[in-house]
């Protein structure tokens, strides 16, 4: 009975086994394979710009080429004009201000701090020409630059510290007549650089985007999809999907994995059950910066050094700066592991001029919460550093950085705290007490692309561990595997054991009565047998 037993139980393991190793799902996904021919085929330009006549001539200022797009485009500047990259603003709906503006205008970061003061330097990142102060004129049509984002010849490229305008080296001819959609180099122009150098700022938007494997990016690779940013990043009107959480504080008009890849993209049910909670990108983006490193602190009260009263700079073994006399000391990581929240789409940010409310400072806070049904974990890079501000006032500072010449107040030339944070300031309208420090901040950045081929994906137990797995800094919710609950163990503990008990109990039963009933067959044969025959 005992072996007939044990026979039972060991084919029942070895079967459950076997299933579990042997079994293999079917792994044809048909939206994917929808979404994999929709984006195969690549739109074919139904105007050739090198025929215009309105083209054909030599420009000798950029504003003429804006002026010759205008000639076909009419009212396309009306549109670019209502936009965001135009105006450096939104106007929305903030939690505890109320309806307020908010954009490069008045928010500041922990990179190179704002624009105020330093338009001249930061305009290389605005679509427009001649931004060198305060005073720019947004209603000037004749400003706008169509061919930053339109080139498609790979020659435009913007001049440091031009307020905007081109570089002297570019041909404006050949520019104009090669226009065309917006491909991944113009919007990485800007974008990738933004921070000072090649992907300082996000940490997932990399030059090296432009041209890459589908290890790096599913969805840009070349041996992959090869898409564009302008195909999750569609418009209308001039009025782009995505916005930069940096400057960004309501929750519309978003770009989501959801738009193309629906809410129900996995073929296991349980994994579409984790996107109520869970974005795609906190299991899809294991690791960010995979080509170049980005930057993950700042110290700006390093800044200021001299060797023989002239600046200097300190590079690393991947010629990353360790070190500026202008910006100061730095930290550099390359395949770096997110850091997690919960995040609703909502954010708050620090606006020039607020006061200090707790250290760090958060230069953006991003909404969220287990307990808000609208939240889900999504991967984050963590930026932080310290940066001027002032003692009796207490709040950020914003102090010109960059001047042409020494002698104008400009930090990156005088290196004089005090005159470069009283210039600022008089320019940002807001007084100065003459009292300065430093204050550390924070700055979360949210990664949405370097997305990793499905065999890359984070692991379950990377997450459902107790071990230093990916969200344990996360609280205030049971994560099964990280988690311990005394009662909910027990329960868990004693259902286990039960079904084993019940499992075991039910075989035990048949084989004893197949055994039983073996026997009682035998002794009717036996009776049988032992009749006496007529």
């Amino acid at each position: 009975m005992y072996r007939t037993l044990l026979i039972v139980i060991l084919s029942t393991v070895v079967a459950l086994i076997l299933v579990n190793f042997l079994h293999q799902e079917d792994n044809y996904n048909l939206k994917l394979e929808t979404l994999r021919h929709k984006y195969a085929l690549k739109d074919i330009p139904s105007v050739n710009h090198s025929k215009l006549r309105a083209l054909q001539q030599n420009f000798k200022t950029p504003q003429e080429v804006t002026e010759a797009c205008l000639s076909c485009h009419t009212e396309t500047h009306k549109e670019v004009m209502a936009s965001s990259h135009w105006n450096w603003e939104r106007v929305a709906y903030v939690e505890g201000r109320g309806i307020s503006s908010a954009g490069k205008k008045n928010v500041m970061n922990n990179f190179c701090l704002g624009t105020n003061s330093n338009q001249q330097s930061c305009a290389k990142c605005h679509i427009g020409y001649g931004m060198s102060s305060s005073h720019f004129d947004f209603n000037n049509a004749r400003n706008v630059d169509c061919m930053v984002c339109h080139d498609n010849s790979d020659e435009y490229l913007k001049g440091a510290s031009m307020a905007g305008y081109p570089d002297r080296t570019v041909n404006l001819e050949n520019v104009a007549q090669s226009v065309g959609s917006p491909r991944k180099s113009n919007c990485g122009s800007c974008h990738s650089f933004g921070g000072g150098g090649n992907n300082v700022k996000h940490g997932d938007l990399d030059v090296a985007l432009n041209s890459c494997s589908r290890e790096v990016d599913v969805h840009m690779g070349v041996n992959g999809m090869n898409l564009e940013c302008v195909a999750c990043h569609t418009a209308k009107n001039h009025n782009i999907i995505g916005k930069l959480y940096s400057v960004s504080s309501d929750n519309t008009n978003r770009a989501t994995c959801e738009q193309c890849h629906t809410t129900t993209p996995h073929l296991r049910d349980v994994l579409n059950r984790h996107g109520s909670r869970v974005s795609c990108q906190a299991c899809h983006i294991p690791v960010y910066a995979k080509v170049n490193s980005t930057k993950m602190s700042w110290k700006w009260s390093d800044a200021g050094k001299l060797k023989d009263g002239k600046p200097y700079e300190l590079e690393d073994s991947l010629g990353n700066h360790n070190y500026m006399s202008i910006k100061g000391s730095f930290v550099w990581a390359r395949n770096v592991k997110p850091d997690y929240i919960w995040f609703n789409g909502t954010a708050d940010h620090y606006i020039l001029g607020d006061s200090i409310k707790s250290v760090p400072v958060q230069m953006n806070t991003l909404n969220g919460s287990y307990n808000d049904r609208h939240s889900k974990i999504i991967p984050v890079k963590i930026h932080v550093g310290d940066q001027i501000y002032d003692k009796i006032y207490n709040r950020l500072v914003q102090p010109k950085l960059y001047g042409e010449t020494a002698g104008d107040s400009a930090y990156w030339k005088d290196f004089k705290w005090d005159e470069a944070v009283a210039a600022g300031m008089k320019e940002s309208g807001l007084l100065y007490s003459g009292k300065y420090g430093f204050v550390k901040t924070e700055m979360y950045w949210p990664v949405n692309h370097m997305v990793s081929p499905k065999g890359q994906a984070v692991g379950c137990a990377e997450c459902h561990t107790r071990n230093n797995g990916r969200l344990a800094k996360l609280s205030g919710f049971y994560l099964p595997g990280r988690d311990q609950n005394k009662t909910l163990d027990f329960v868990g503990y004693w259902m286990f054991i039960l079904a084993l008990i019940a499992v075991f109990g039910h075989a035990t039963i048949r084989v004893s009565t197949n055994i039983a009933r073996n026997k009682f067959e035998k002794q009717i044969i036996n009776y049988d047998e032992d009749m006496p025959t007529e």
